[in-house]
């Protein structure tokens, strides 16, 4: 008999610890209690929920995988997936603000950062005493970060910064902004460098809200830089290492939108347990008829395998090991199964569920962004072909 059989691995463990336990069951009671009942009408008006964002981060959840001393909560990332399935299990747009403004404006800093900077900037941004907004996209640019117009020039002490950036989380609500601009135009994506920018500086010009497909409450701008002084001191990391830092940022800001989508997919399938018990036709519950049970059956099961994968990715980084595959692959199948599950969810609700007075068709609607945001399927897709390679030497 192998000795593996005898002998498992003590690292291998489906079970939650009593801390975690308690941070799963604390955010459910208070996505029940204070994100819940309202969703519907923040959908529908659009508006950022500046008040239910304050109470997310008087209950420290805008900065708990960040370190105390910067007035972060210190926990791993799994229990930061376990935070946001639950309020994704509600309002995906309030998952998306404290997903973004924790993994990647506060994530940059936070990875890149001296102990000034995170002094300074961080620890605003882990008691949401402000909130963040990392600048990356651009209207010429997305996948292709070389392709970047915005540039910062160095003219004494400071950094003068110019362009635009499109499709910013908390472009117009942020305090504080992560900045990626070209450094040197002639290196490509070794000529680009990092910045911290606050809001209130001349030159730093928000536009208007975006009209978009879902996510109705979650803020999203352009945001225009011109002219902006930067001093010195608010370069982010090493002069041309912006890219290569941002390679970092957008693997651990994927964890989260893998536990975003299984908190969207994990809705779908409440509403429709729930639904199939209530309706009847022919004379009993929907929900005993077999096609209606296979399709619960499938999407419970898949919502299991994405949220083990979303957690091997969450346990590996919290060790210190590599990832990037397997986030990729966790991001990847939770965020196409958010928009199947959703869309089953429609199915299983029939005319119902194509309109606004059930959940249902908004999950559809958010979930759509998760197969786009912080790398497309098709990038998900090279990313994860090109780490098979290395691994076997092709």
């Amino acid at each position: 008999m192998s000795t593996d059989v005898l002998n498992p691995p003590q690292s291998l463990s489906f079970e939650l610890s009593e801390d975690q336990q308690m941070i799963r069951d604390s955010v459910k009671d208070f996505a029940e209690r204070y994100i819940a009942p309202d969703v519907k009408e923040r959908d529908a008006s659009k508006q950022f929920p500046h008040e239910l964002v304050q109470k997310l981060a008087e209950q420290g959840l805008l900065g708990m995988v960040h370190e105390e001393k910067y007035n972060g909560g210190g926990v791993g990332h799994v229990s930061f997936c376990l935070m946001l399935e639950e309020i994704a299990r509600w309002d995906a747009s309030l998952a998306l603000t404290v997903a973004s403004h924790t993994s990647l404006a506060s994530g940059h800093i936070a990875l890149a950062g001296n102990d000034e900077q995170k002094k300074k900037y961080l620890s605003q941004l882990t008691t949401g005493e402000k909130l963040g907004a990392w600048c990356l996209t651009e209207p010429g640019s997305g996948s292709d970060a070389s392709g970047m117009k915005t540039t910062a020039v160095k003219k004494g002490d400071k950094w003068i910064l110019n362009g635009s950036k499109i499709f910013i989380t908390q472009g117009s609500v942020g305090g504080i902004y992560v900045v990626l601009a070209k450094t040197d135009p002639t290196k490509g994506t070794k000529g680009i460098s990092t910045f911290i920018v606050e809001r209130e500086w001349d030159g730093v010009q928000p536009g208007g809200k975006m009209e978009k497909l879902g996510m109705n409450s979650s803020d999203t701008t352009e945001v225009y830089f011109e002219d902006v002084e930067i001093p010195a001191e608010n370069l982010l990391g090493k002069e041309g290492y912006g890219f290569i830092d941002t390679m970092k940022v957008l693997d651990g800001g994927r964890i989260g939108i893998g536990a975003l989508s299984v908190g969207i997919a994990r809705g779908a399938l409440e509403e429709s347990l729930k639904y199939s018990r209530e309706r009847k036709q022919f004379g009993s519950p929907i929900g005993d008829f077999q096609s209606i049970e296979n399709k619960l059956a499938n999407m419970a099961t898949e919502i299991d395998a994405a949220r083990f994968l979303v957690h091997r990715a969450a346990w590996l980084k919290d060790q210190g090991k590599p990832f990037t595959k397997e986030v990729s692959m966790a991001k990847l199948f939770s965020s196409e199964l958010a928009v199947r599950a959703a869309d089953e969810a429609i199915q299983i609700h029939g005319g119902y569920g194509y309109i606004k007075e059930y959940h249902v068709e908004r999950f559809l609607r958010d979930a759509k962004l998760m197969t786009i945001g912080e790398g497309t399927s098709e990038v998900q897709r090279m990313i994860i072909a090109r780490e098979l390679k290395k691994e076997f030497g092709a």
